[in-house]
């Protein structure tokens, strides 16, 4: 009874997690450990759904060394793998001189052969630079560190990148994942969880793991920093004086006034340069100064929104809202240094 009962068992899933020199271990040990915890933790009920079979691997078997200096056992070489179900490809870490394509061809033509086969493309933060490299999704959404957003869209422009999305799933088939910043690949991992074996198992695996979805989304991690590389000197002077004058009254009046521009031109060659109208431009300046005084000070919401200039604390709240997905409130408890970690004053 037992073997027949065997027989209806499905087997599980194949996942590839891919070990290059410019993987970051943390990243790569941790889907590693999440993805096997569900058969080894024994989360997944015995034959009700699939659970995972996790190999690292790499163009060739050992140890490799990684972007960190840290080894990691490469358990399988790609050449012996004919098919996979799930493809992760880690974060790795951009050097100063950012991406460089063309490095890894036997890596490059290995991973679009496993999704001719049917594998499932996932990429954890920057790990989307080597998958792009495929082709695979140009003109499909993705998301990607926020720090690293410039250099992906200079490197795959065909590519639609959302850096303030937390995990985008693109594709025909669904079959092209990836996610953003640094610790979203918990959502990657409990969302092929949730996919793949069931949300009951997928909330067990974060509540064991002490994992988190990150339902805000990326905005309320990203700083503005407003572009000043556009090399119109008249609108980067305006730049300049807006990041210490920001919170005077008027102050998209006070910078035409300062310009030799009429109004509406200086508008227009202002949203040219920037990708944002002038408003816009100082709403962002200063909700970012009112991020600082709740992350730093013990400040009353009505006294910081006074402070970065908004008398209308009710218009303060709703702004702040809609720019970081967050109401003040809830973007202190998030951010703040709590009174334990302090040091002694």
């Amino acid at each position: 009874m037992t073997d027949q009962a065997n027989l209806h068992i499905p087997a599980p899933l194949r996942v590839c997690l891919v070990a290059l020199p410019d993987a970051v271990i943390s990243t790569l040990a941790g889907i590693y450990d999440v993805m096997n915890g569900v058969s080894l933790m024994g989360i997944a009920s015995p034959g009700a759904k699939h659970a995972f079979k996790v190999e690292i691997v790499g163009e060739q078997t050992g140890a490799l060394r990684l972007a960190s200096g840290v080894p990691i056992d490469v358990q399988r070489s790609i050449d012996d793998i004919a098919g996979c179900d799930i493809l992760i490809v880690p974060s790795i870490l951009l050097k100063p001189g950012g991406w460089v394509t063309g490095r890894y061809p036997r890596l490059i033509d290995w991973v679009q052969r496993m999704h001719e086969g049917g594998a499932r493309l996932c990429s954890a933060c920057s790990g989307v630079f080597l998958l792009a490299e495929t082709g695979l999704f140009d003109g499909k959404d993705a998301t990607v560190h926020f720090g690293y957003a410039s250099a992906f869209a200079a490197c795959y422009p065909a590519i639609p990148i959302h850096p303030e999305r937390v995990l985008v799933v693109s594709g025909l088939r669904e079959d092209l994942v990836s996610s953003g910043a640094s610790n979203t690949w918990h959502d990657m991992v409990l969302y092929l969880i949730a996919h793949h074996v069931g949300a009951t198992v997928a909330q067990e695996v974060a509540r064991l793991f002490a994992l988190q979805w990150h339902q805000d989304g990326l905005a309320p991690y990203m700083i503005f920093e407003g572009r000043t590389d556009h090399g119109d000197a008249e609108i980067q002077s305006a730049q300049a004086w807006l990041t210490g004058h920001f919170s005077v009254a008027n102050p998209v009046e006070e910078i035409i006034s300062r310009s030799t521009l009429a109004g509406r031109t200086f508008k227009r060659r202002f949203a040219a340069a920037t990708g944002l109208a002038p408003i816009a431009y100082v709403q962002r300046l200063r909700i970012e100064d009112a991020k600082r005084r709740l992350e730093r000070t013990g400040s009353p919401v009505d006294e910081i929104s006074w402070r970065v200039g908004y008398e209308d604390s009710a218009f303060f709240r709703r702004l702040f809202k809609r720019i970081t997905g967050m109401t003040p409130g809830a973007y202190r408890r998030r951010f703040q240094i709590p009174e334990f970690a302090r040091g002694k004053s």
